[in-house]
């Protein structure tokens, strides 16, 4: 991080470079030379990017570019154009570079920040998001459109990414579950899992009592209430679980995935009749890596955010 208010250090993989960018509470802004150094592309080819990105109508001009005081190595300042985040993605994805690929990466993380993290405060920066996923739903890399699908599936019900903490994220509404997961059935997929991959030799192998202890959490309750009363809250936490709690020596992530699926298919909730699942395999695998990478105390908003993708009205 810059000591520079306002200004953040990007460092190449390799660090043979480091980029100040503007950065602020919308987004991160580069110039055109900055560019040309992240991407490793001439000047021409850059700035050839640039121009048809506004010119097919990817982007409008209005909103995207703005001028910032810059010192050249004259010693003089001169107001330079800068691009913000979603015409640097944009570009990102017209080139094909080694820190094209890592860049790309790293505007993933800063969407996941805009999810997990609040940055969104107001209708402008939620625009904004809207846009960067269009543009990362476009990716060639399932990871990063099934991020960006995740996250799409959210904005229309997510007026603010503070909905959550302002309690308007209702993680108790769902489906009454009409099916029970036993230790025995959770074991059999598992091993179906684990028999597509007999290379890994410690898949789906039990850390102790962990795996009947999970199951035995998604059904506990108190006074004849059950703590997760809907199949909706149940799948998430059952997902979540598996993936944070480690329960097997090997293939938790893929195992939890199969498992949620399983949950819901059993309890018909997977898709409405006759139609397609509510969940990608795409986002499926976002949404099991987002899991996996959130710290603790997200729990409640990891799992908030997945019953709100399983909720029935598509959202």
């Amino acid at each position: 991080m810059s000591d520079t208010p306002g200004v953040e250090l990007y460092r190449s993989a390799s660090g043979g470079f480091e980029l100040a960018v503007h950065a602020d509470a919308e987004t991160v802004w580069l110039s055109a030379d900055q560019l040309v150094d992240l991407f490793g592309r001439d000047k021409s080819t850059i700035s050839r990017h640039l121009r048809n990105v506004f010119v097919e109508g990817e982007l409008d001009r209005d909103g995207v570019v703005a001028d910032f005081a810059t010192t050249a190595a004259d010693g003089k300042t001169y107001s330079v154009a800068h691009y913000n985040l979603d015409v640097i993605i944009s570009v990102g994805y017209r080139v094909k570079s080694v820190e094209g690929v890592r860049f790309r990466r790293w505007a993933t993380q800063v969407l996941r920040s805009y999810l997990l993290e609040g940055v969104v405060l107001d209708a402008r920066r939620l625009e904004q998001l809207g846009s960067i996923v269009q543009v990362l739903s476009r990716s060639s890399d399932e990871l990063v459109a099934g991020v960006a699908e995740v996250v799409d599936r959210y904005l229309p019900s997510l007026r603010t990414l503070r909905d959550y903490d302002n309690g308007k994220i209702d993680a108790s509404a769902g489906t009454t579950p009409t099916w029970q997961l036993t230790y025995e059935e959770a074991r059999s997929v598992i091993d179906q899992v684990a028999a597509e991959f007999p290379a890994d030799t410690l898949f789906g192998g039990e850390r102790g009592g962990a795996l009947r202890g999970v199951i035995a959490t998604i059904y506990q309750g108190f006074g004849g209430v059950e703590l997760y009363p809907t199949v909706q809250s149940k799948a998430a936490n059952l997902l979540y679980l598996v993936i944070k709690d480690h329960p097997l020596t090997d293939g938790n992530k893929r195992s939890a995935a199969a498992l949620f699926v399983h949950f819901l298919e059993r309890n018909g909730v997977l898709a409405p009749p006759g139609g397609v699942p509510r969940i990608s395999n795409n986002a499926l695998a976002a949404m099991t890596l987002m899991v996996a990478m959130s710290d603790p105390k997200e729990k409640e908003l990891m799992i908030a955010l997945v019953v709100s993708m399983l909720a029935d009205d598509g959202v």
